[in-house]
């Protein structure tokens, strides 16, 4: 359950705020444009305040300008003053005189301000993928260029709210998830209108905090992807390295925004080591299993042919295969993915099996399938997984060949001396997944 929403009133106007789990304070910061009602609607999103909340008492809040919190003057962009005395304002409504503050993306220049300024507030400080600036000066190379200045301006700016394209960049683990990519659309229209964000941008793009972030006495913890695209690994390093005794850690993957995207475990296991000085494993969470992708080949194509009744017809007897040979060979269906189904399975030998079993039936509909499998570690909640393993084989699927069954080395050599023989596809480089892949279809 979304945890309730209520209003700090402070010297410059309401802003909202949720407060929810157990443990010390944390203030979480994320970028600009937030909803905090609107995150509770993605599972994704759930899942990473649901984490957090399980070591910390959680203040999470709209900044004033964004989301449900009071408007800001269109002619007027934010200033950090003003967004320091929002962090104080809710502190105060939430009865919290110091906390952890976790700085995600852009909201790290908000939390590294308010470290520098309000130094009795802040007990730690963590910094996401974030940078003390996103531009390039004579004194900073780390920073964007003019052009990719320009070029972001229009990627974010225009496509706000109506073209998902951004995500390719930030989160490119969501950005072929056509659910999260609607969640994602809904959202950005939630938190902002279109002259606020062109307001905004041109404010946040130039911001610097590279004194500020000289003045930060609190322990700080740098965490950031080694393959971020947009907030680029060498900010993070800036940070470390110009932070008053930071320490940095660096984590494989590319997802930076929004904050919950990809394998997030990982992230927060450092950040409540960081916080409480334990990591609790989250043992009911992970698992090692072998994951299944299946889905029709050329499914836009044959439901144009057929119409949509039919189409449906069809699909639903497709996914009633499907389910069937899952239960069969011993696994689990977790749901549908439009025009196929992702599985989970105890042994690679099983998924295979059954992989075979539903290419083969479905066939006799007339419907030509291909299926991805790779065993590796995941995150299972109760209706849904989650975790690299599920994102690999995914991208497995990408490379399965039509009427076949792909698989990873991992699944081949877990085989080895079954029944089943493996004949390599190619090496491939998988999107959002660091090295190249040699692949493998099974028969």
């Amino acid at each position: 359950m979304a945890p309730e929403t209520k209003y700090a009133h402070g010297p410059s106007g309401a802003v909202a705020y949720q407060v929810f789990g157990e443990g010390p304070d944390l203030v979480f910061i994320t970028q600009w444009g937030t909803n905090i009602d609107l995150f509770w609607d993605e599972p994704s999103a759930a899942r990473y305040l649901d984490r957090l909340a399980s070591f910390s008492r959680v203040i999470l809040f709209d900044k004033r300008g964004t989301g449900i919190s009071d408007p800001i003057p269109m002619h007027q962009p934010p200033t950090m003053a003003g967004w320091i005395e929002d962090v104080e304002t809710v502190m105060a409504a939430a009865g919290s005189e110091s906390a952890t503050l976790i700085g995600d993306t852009e909201g790290g220049l908000l939390a590294i301000a308010a470290a520098a300024q309000r130094p009795d507030l802040v007990e730690r400080l963590v910094l996401i993928n974030s940078r003390a600036r996103a531009t390039r000066t004579d004194d900073y190379p780390q920073g964007m260029p003019d052009h990719l200045k320009v070029m972001t301006r229009l990627a974010f700016v225009d496509a706000y709210g109506s073209a998902p394209e951004v995500l390719n960049t930030t989160a490119p683990s969501a950005a072929d998830d056509p659910r999260f990519k609607r969640w994602w659309l809904k959202f950005q229209r939630a938190t902002m209108s279109p002259a606020m964000v062109a307001a905004g941008f041109d404010w946040m793009i130039d911001a610097d905090v590279r004194e500020e972030a000289a003045k930060v006495t609190a322990p700080t913890l740098v965490i950031h992807r080694k393959d971020a695209m947009y907030h680029r690994i060498d900010g993070g390093r800036w940070l470390a390295d110009n932070i008053q005794g930071a320490s940095m850690v660096e984590l494989e993957g590319a997802d930076t925004l929004p904050f919950h995207t990809g394998d997030f475990n990982e992230i927060l296991d450092h950040v409540e080591t960081f916080v409480t000085g334990d990591a609790k494993i989250q043992e009911d969470m992970r698992r090692l299993a072998t994951v299944l992708f299946t889905d029709i080949v050329s499914s836009t194509e044959r439901a144009s042919q057929l119409g949509d009744e039919k189409w449906l017809d069809l699909l639903a007897e497709a996914n009633l295969i499907s389910e069937t040979q899952v239960r069969r060979f011993g696994g689990t269906p977790i749901h549908t993915t439009g025009d196929g189904q992702l599985a989970i399975f105890d042994l690679p030998v099983q998924a295979i099996d059954a992989g075979r079993q539903i290419l083969a039936e479905v066939a006799s509909l007339g419907i030509e399938m291909r299926a991805g499998i790779h065993t590796g570690e995941i995150t299972v909640t109760d209706d849904d997984v989650a975790g690299i393993g599920v994102h690999i084989a995914s991208r497995i699927l990408d490379h399965a060949p039509d009427g076949g069954i792909a698989v990873s080395s991992t699944v081949r050599d877990l085989t080895v001396g079954s029944r089943h023989t493996f004949t390599e596809v190619g090496s491939f480089t998988l999107k959002g997944v660091p090295g190249t892949w040699t692949l493998y279809q099974a028969s």
